[in-house]
């Protein structure tokens, strides 16, 4: 997949397993020339989205072993990775056009995610949908991966989007940590 080839190139290059995003942004824009700053910064959303990279105290770290990756001699990746928005990306942008800013709003998902143990999908959803912005579309998408990853999990999956119990379960893991 060259969105994780291109995702795992700087932090190959540079041996490390984690990178400021401007580190990161410098490496795909002007050390290897792949994408504008402004589009590198695109493919840090993305990755997120795909759950291919985290945002931890700052630094950009991979959710996944980089080392195992193979950047092909002459490997460039083509643009059209920036182009795909993910159920993250999307549900960030109705959340966003309900009102809420941006940063406050991604960490308010990650806190969820990690409170509730779920995907960045489900937990942007959930954040979603207590700021009610319209995504419906999306949870059901979420749902369906939940669904699928579980199995038969349905009774997981409709818990997920189940405004009155997940919710309720996002209110209390924030209520303690102080973060929403």
């Amino acid at each position: 997949m060259s969105l994780e080839v291109a995702v795992a190139a700087p932090f190959k290059a540079r041996a490390r397993d984690r990178l400021g995003q401007g580190e990161f942004v410098v490496a795909l824009s002007l050390e290897r020339e792949w994408f504008s700053p402004d589009q590198a910064k695109r493919l840090v959303d993305v990755a997120v989205g795909r759950g291919l990279l985290a945002s931890e105290d700052g630094d950009l770290v991979p959710r996944f072993d980089p080392t195992e990756v193979t950047v092909p001699e002459g490997f460039s990746p083509d643009e059209s990775i920036l182009r795909e928005q993910s159920t993250f990306e999307s549900a960030l942008d109705a959340i966003v056009a309900a009102g809420v800013e941006k940063q406050r709003a991604v960490a308010a998902i990650n806190e969820r995610q990690r409170a509730l143990a779920v995907t960045i999908e489900a937990a942007a959803v959930l954040y979603a949908r207590e700021r009610g912005a319209a995504v419906d579309r999306l949870a059901a998408e979420v749902r369906e991966e939940l669904a699928a990853e579980a199995g038969d999990g349905a009774t997981v999956a409709d818990d997920v989007t189940d405004d009155s119990t997940v919710a309720d379960d996002a209110d209390d893991a924030t209520d303690d940590s102080g973060a929403a």
